[in-house]
């Protein structure tokens, strides 16, 4: 699979009234988030990087529950989907903010085969199994192991999930690190490793919308750039048919700025229909690279927030929300509605244990599974022309 040509950063207006002194990140806080039905206590820790960023993450799936981002004019809202309590979280997780795995995206009927031996997984999205199955890592309470203040704050959370567990094979000890630096850049480290062959694919299922969760405003009049020439086309139950086509002429070429709003309702397209919108995987790279590559930019014109993320995975599934229905009320007291926001969610190919054409997504003992995904913040000056 031939890859495409490195998208590049942004070169955004610097936050209005930040300069390039030495502002100081304040020291991360680490407080009790609620209480789990079994009597284990949730954690939250507050990362602020002193630039205007705060993230906030919980050891409940290793989730970033808010993120504060200022706008050009240097007003911060938060501009990802969650909730203010635990209950809401164990209830309608919707993966708002999540760490997703064993196996992020689906996997085609729930089974795969290893070294010659047939594993079945729990199905939960309609005859597939999804993110890792109906108790993923979005639904575990991961362990604080590391609280790291100075001029790049962090907290790394770990699970060890056992053999077995959902269906997968080994002992897979997972870490989750978010970071934040003077550059308005949050980093999420995904590493593993295991005892025995198995497969992995963690990603970050946060939510996104730059005009503010709370804003009342969806993601149709952002703008989403992606530098990728192709995509996987799905069944009806979204399973990749092991075509990777050109995006050339479809809904789904955003190799240049383009509205998200603007053919996302164009009956006209099988893919589009069947993902009632955007919900497909584009093919960014053909495998996984030393470095983090960019792999996809959003901006909002209203507000002037930039968001380019960057990883070192091959794959990109981009979902515009498309299954919010309204029935999670979310932290500013709005239910989450359809496209209200979009999920970025650098990772391998969706069925790549079926799909040996898409690669490889196993772990030997001894091999260590990472995946670098950078968020990085900037605004775009005022009246920008958006294309």
């Amino acid at each position: 699979m031939r890859g495409v040509g490195s998208l590049a950063l942004c070169a955004c207006a610097a936050l209005p009234g930040l300069t390039p002194g030495p502002a100081r990140a304040a020291e991360p806080t680490r407080t009790v988030f609620g209480t789990l039905p079994d009597g284990r206590t949730v954690e939250e820790v507050t990362l602020t990087n002193g630039k205007g960023l705060t993230a906030r993450i919980l050891s409940w799936g290793a989730l970033l529950r808010s993120l504060d981002v200022p706008d050009r004019s240097g007003k911060a809202a938060d501009v990802v989907l969650g909730y203010n309590d635990l209950a809401s979280y164990l209830t309608r997780s919707s993966y708002f903010g999540a760490s997703v795995g064993r196996y992020a995206n689906r996997i085609r009927a729930g089974r795969f085969t290893l070294d010659g031996q047939a594993y079945t997984l729990a199905t939960n999205d309609g005859p597939n199994a999804l993110h890792g199955g109906a108790a993923g890592f979005d639904k575990r309470l991961w362990t604080i192991t590391a609280v790291k203040g100075g001029a790049a704050p962090s907290v790394t959370l770990r699970y060890v999930s056992p053999d077995g567990e959902e269906g997968y094979p080994g002992t897979l000890t997972a870490t989750a690190t978010y970071a934040l630096d003077d550059t308005n850049t949050l980093t999420v480290t995904y590493e593993a490793t295991t005892d025995k062959p198995t497969i992995v694919n963690l990603t970050n299922h946060s939510f996104f919308n730059l005009a503010g969760e709370g804003s009342g405003r969806s993601i149709l009049d952002q703008t989403l750039t992606i530098p990728a020439e192709r995509f996987t086309p799905v069944d009806a139950t979204l399973i990749p048919t092991g075509e990777i086509l050109p995006v050339a002429g479809t809904p789904f070429d955003f190799r240049e700025p383009a509205v998200i709003g603007a053919r996302i309702r164009d009956g006209r397209d099988v893919q589009i229909v069947r993902g009632r919108g955007y919900d497909h995987n584009w093919v960014v790279t053909d495998a996984p690279t030393a470095e983090p590559h960019p792999v996809a930019r959003v901006e909002d014109p209203e507000s002037g927030r930039v968001l380019d993320v960057a990883s070192n995975q091959p794959g990109l599934q981009f979902y515009a929300g498309n299954f919010l229905n309204a029935t999670a009320v979310g932290k500013s007291g709005l239910a989450y509605r359809q496209s209200d926001a979009l999920a970025l969610e650098p990772e391998l190919f969706p069925d790549t244990p079926n799909r040996p054409a898409f690669g490889s997504a196993r772990l030997d003992p001894g091999k260590t599974y990472r995946n670098v995904i950078t968020y990085r913040f900037s605004t775009s000056p005022a009246h920008r022309t958006q294309k």
